[in-house]
């Protein structure tokens, strides 16, 4: 059997200078038996995720329009009262609260974190301040210490605790931190990364929950940003989380379902932490891990929207990819190491177990990645090249759509940056979806910690050579390939559907090719002069 007709032949031999002919023939050759039907597959299967994605949605959507219209508010779920003084028993009658401050070479931000705990309104003999300082940098690590002793001077009960190694990171410190003799006289603790500064009143909103229901573990609160206005990366990030914060951990706290630990600006019942097993360090977001310990033994939690603590996003797109990396690869790692112990644990409702699976991780810490890279940024744009492929409108332009306006809810202000928070959440899917496949198969980087940086008020005592100062261009730092690579293919579609389609896909791919190519080339978010 003849491979090519003589027709083509003939072509292929005569035109064996046109290399442009001969891939073109090639090509010809090779899309009807094996891309088209490959891509079909992938279509469907996208168009799967992005139904399933859509549902979610669309559920959570109709979850907190409820709760809105019917006020279904945490003191009317559970029982919350101010914590009245005892003239016999004096400061007794209030908890002992452990507040815990993990850090590492925080040196912008130490000073802040830790007088903003030293700041909580509570009796001074039934709370204990516990900074975990695990920095490698000798001059950093003298400034904590000397920042713990000044407040110690003031009567502050400080602990200034280190360890000689930073075995499991962030989850080894807490771990070790716990251990402390004085730790068995505390009921409660705080935890507040480096970076957080909770107002005086936070003891006295949160702790009233756990001492009048004993059913709950966790209180969680809710992040304020307090650079979300420092350039464009930092209010597409804050677009991202308000609706976290808004809408999923709302939804997951006002149906007693499950919603995650945020690791920071919460408090957990001590007891809970014991029973659920104590801080675990096999993967990168131990928080999660601890809550879904906790849930599976039947802990209930609550979240607390109207209680908000400053923090600091990551202004640097280094920082925020790292960050990323972090938050992604860790929930499929740790969904694969639990997955089984979740399906036979016989303390929770089925409801609960497919909340916790589907929902939780399904959907939202792998779906949700997958999708919005493989669907919008591969899949779609390759369909320029097979017309015998039609993507459905509702698809490929309805779904996307609503999805995005569901996401917007959380931050007003922001709807007309809708555009942009589009292309950007679609180039930070290309790392999602890279750090969401390396935790579900543990490849090489699945235990990588890289502690977010932060800049505190670095900004503002460099701002005044930020202008003469250009940021110098680093090949290694500021080239970024993978960004450059995607950027290049998407702009090869919108090229070829402009001369040959009928779509106007190229509409939608040079705007996304343009974000790739801004990020590729290192410029997004802040430069910090000097740095």
């Amino acid at each position: 059997m003849e491979t090519f007709s003589n027709a083509e032949r003939e072509r292929f031999i005569g035109g064996k200078d046109d290399i442009a002919g001969q891939i073109e023939l090639i090509w010809e050759q090779i899309k009807t038996p094996f891309f088209v039907p490959i891509l079909n597959i992938a279509v469907i299967i996208c168009l799967g995720m992005s139904i399933m994605l859509f549902i979610e949605r669309v559920y959570m959507g109709v979850v907190i329009l409820l709760v809105k219209l019917f006020g279904s508010n945490p003191e009317k779920r559970y029982k919350w009262e101010t914590i009245k003084d005892d003239l016999e028993h004096g400061s007794s009658v209030y908890p002992m609260v452990l507040v815990q401050i993990p850090m590492y070479n925080e040196k912008e931000v130490y000073q802040l974190s830790i007088g903003a705990a030293c700041g909580l309104s509570w009796p001074t003999d039934r709370i204990i301040i516990q900074v975990l300082d695990d920095s490698t940098d000798p001059t950093i690590k003298e400034l904590v210490r000397m920042e713990c002793k000044r407040w110690a001077n003031k009567g502050i009960n400080i602990k200034y605790e280190v360890r000689d190694n930073r075995k499991g990171y962030k989850a080894g410190a807490l771990k070790e931190g716990m251990k402390h003799e004085y730790v068995k006289n505390c009921d409660y603790v705080a935890i507040f990364d480096a970076d957080f500064q909770p107002e005086p009143d936070f003891l006295w909103r949160t702790i009233p929950f756990f001492m009048y229901n004993p059913q709950l573990a966790l209180v969680q609160a809710r992040w304020k940003f307090v650079n979300s206005d420092e350039c464009m990366m930092t209010r597409m990030q804050e677009m991202s989380l308000d609706y976290h914060f808004t809408v999923e951990q709302e939804v997951g706290s006002s149906t007693y379902a499950f919603f995650g630990f945020n690791g920071t600006a919460g408090v957990w019942r001590i007891s809970a932490i014991n029973e659920a097993g104590g801080w675990k360090d096999r993967t990168t977001v131990e928080d999660m891990d601890l809550a879904v310990r906790a849930s599976l033994k039947g802990w209930k939690f609550l979240y607390l929207g109207s209680l908000q603590v400053k923090n600091e996003l990551p202004s640097t797109f280094k920082a925020y990819r790292f960050q990323q990396h972090r938050w992604s690869c860790g929930p499929a790692n740790l969904f694969r190491k639990m997955v089984f112990e979740i399906i036979t644990n016989e303390r929770v409702s089925l409801w609960k177990k497919v909340h916790v699976i589907y929902s939780f991780f399904i959907v939202r810490k792998v779906i949700a990645h997958v999708v919005t890279f493989s669907f919008y940024c591969i899949v779609l744009p390759a369909t320029v090249f097979t017309p015998e492929i039609v993507v459905p409108k509702w698809g490929a332009v309805y779904i996307p759509t609503i999805i995005t306006f569901l996401n917007a809810v959380g931050t007003p202000r922001s709807l007309h940056l809708l555009v942009f928070w589009i292309l950007f959440e679609n180039v930070m899917s290309l790392h999602r979806t890279k750090a969401t496949f390396i935790g579900l198969l543990e490849g090489v980087r699945v235990n990588e910690w890289v502690v977010t940086e932060k800049l505190g008020d670095a900004l503002k005592f460099k701002s005044a050579i930020k202008e003469s100062k250009k940021p110098p261009f680093r090949f290694g730092e500021r080239l970024h390939l993978l960004e450059l690579g995607v950027g290049a293919y998407l702009l090869f579609c919108g090229c070829y559907d402009l001369l040959f389609g009928n779509n106007h896909f190229f509409l939608y791919l040079f705007f996304q090719a343009f974000a790739f190519f801004v990020a590729g080339f290192g410029f997004v978010g802040t430069f910090v002069p000097g740095s």
